[in-house]
């Protein structure tokens, strides 16, 4: 037996005691459409793999945190493990984190009666993808370990991981594939219609759906890098029609995506609001309180009720209204998720920038580069409908780094300051007479016309994709500038000088 050297367990000790004391992530107390991390003001950006480091066991997460935290980004998302997808079919993504091979799924719940290493060879055959049903009322170490180490990993980088513990099925193969269907489980689950699973009307199935969520919210307790998501895109399986993109089009194609703007239901608004219930109660007799984030609707929509407890607004695929509508709302707003725009990196830059210089507050893409074996994100082959790539992420954290520079504090949507830009969009931040950071989306030179508080300001043009500064020369309220030339967008900041 090998002992620790009493200088390794103290340090040890002190290690662990940091960690139960750290305050998780939270809103930022004096502006919460940005979140306070470990005492510093912080927006979450990040282009990362498909959901699946943790129960896919092909799949390195030690690496991929690493690559990303090199890459600079701040933020990951993971699924919990009540949903996996169809290896090479689903949503055309041939080489899918979250669709592990045969064998591979490495779920919170047991094998049928799992052998000590919890091998899908032993127990009753016949799950869907591959070895041993699963027994619902036991859970599986092996899935635990990798749990808590990924959030361990992540948390020592500096790394905040939204744990979403539910997704929508979208279709029979996805919800063939389910743990809960009842042809995958020991344990009479009841056979019910895919697209009741996440409402309160499931039958038995609700009692495992309480336990996983306690459990995996009780295990991620320690942590202070954790937020936890209710469901992925609840709208695809229970959606009811909100709003229309352009509502000029003609019906039918008017009515339905991806022009549509599609909420989730009542039944599975009540479903949800029960999760937060369980993760509120979960918690109340523990040491830390975490986010809860509530995925509302794609594109954009004025937000009209929220579940209880929720504190992170998501949108998917969002437009820069998705923000400014639902400012008001004082909570913190996110682009949880892009990347079915091919592979073209400056498209998902400029829906980054647009975004979080509308007063966003997380941005995250799907990254396809990042694949089992792949996970140094070196994966340029096609795969599925989206990109990805080391490029990216560096000019995303060029974006991280922007923000991060400004007093996120004071800083509030700004439609006065610009008052002409050219053919450009402008999107804007300021903390007004004092700092001043403006998106111009297009391509240029462009003459900007700025109506600014009296004094004299500090400016310099960014380049998005570069990274490149370009200083200029003392401005003043009024004055009129050309931007140096530009495409796919370029950023000013403006600072008032001392005394000016």
């Amino acid at each position: 037996m090998r002992l620790i050297p009493k200088a390794g367990v103290a340090a040890f000790v002190v290690a662990l005691a940091a960690l139960l004391e750290a305050e998780p992530i939270r809103l930022l107390p004096e502006n919460p459409h940005y979140f306070l991390f470990r005492g510093k003001a912080i927006a979450l950006i990040t282009s990362g793999e498909h959901y699946g480091a943790v129960l896919n066991g092909a799949f390195d997460y030690h690496r991929y945190l690493a690559v990303i935290q090199s890459d600079g980004s701040d933020y990951t998302r993971l699924f919990g493990g009540s949903y996996v997808e169809v290896p090479g079919k689903s949503f055309g993504i041939l080489r899918n984190d979250l669709a592990p091979d045969p064998g591979r799924f490495i779920a919170p719940w047991a094998r049928s009666n799992a052998s000590r290493s919890n091998t899908p060879k032993s127990g009753k055959a016949g799950y869907a993808g591959g070895g041993s049903k699963f027994d619902l009322e036991q859970w599986n170490p092996e899935y635990f370990a990798r749990y808590r180490d990924f959030l361990a990993e992540a948390d020592r980088r500096g790394i905040v991981v939204e744990v979403t513990l539910f997704s929508s099925q979208y279709g029979e193969p996805q919800w063939a594939m389910s743990p809960f269907h009842p042809a995958n489980n020991v344990n009479g689950a009841d056979a019910i219609d895919w697209r009741k699973l996440e409402t309160l009307e499931n039958g038995n199935i609700l009692r495992f759906q309480e336990s996983y969520v306690r459990k995996l919210v009780r295990e991620a307790n320690a942590f202070d890098n954790v937020l936890f998501e209710i469901q992925n895109e609840p709208w695809s399986d229970r959606g009811e029609l909100a709003d229309v993109v352009n509502p000029y089009l003609a019906a039918p194609g008017r009515n339905v995506y991806p022009n549509s703007v599609d909420v989730a239901d009542a039944l599975s608004t009540a479903w949800q609001a029960q999760v937060a219930k369980w993760i509120v109660s979960e918690e109340s007799g523990l040491p830390k309180k975490h986010l809860i984030a509530q995925n509302y609707c794609n594109f954009r929509l004025p937000v009209e009720a929220l579940v209880p407890g929720v504190s992170l607004v998501n949108f998917h695929y969002a437009y820069p209204e998705a923000a400014t509508w639902n400012y008001g709302l004082g909570k913190a707003i996110g682009y949880d998720e892009t990347g079915f725009l091919g592979r073209d990196d400056e498209s998902y830059r400029r829906q980054a920038w647009n975004f979080m210089l509308s007063g966003g507050s997380t941005f995250d893409a799907l990254d396809y580069s990042f694949s089992p074996g792949h996970e140094d994100g070196s994966d340029d082959a096609p795969n599925g409908p989206g990109g990805g790539s080391a490029a990216l992420r560096r000019q995303l954290h060029i974006l991280r780094e922007f923000l991060e520079s400004l007093p996120l504090s004071q800083l509030r949507p700004d439609t006065q300051t610009v008052t002409h830009a050219g053919r450009t969009k402008i999107h804007a931040l300021s903390d007004p007479g004092h700092d001043y950071a403006i998106y111009f989306d297009g391509d240029g030179p462009a003459e900007v016309v700025l109506s600014l508080p009296p004094g004299e300001y500090e400016g310099s043009w960014l380049n998005p994709k570069t990274g490149d500064v370009q200083k200029m020369g003392y401005v003043s309220g009024g004055r009129r500038l050309r931007s140096p030339p530009f495409r796919n967008g370029i950023a000013l900041r403006l600072k008032r000088l001392p005394g000016g």
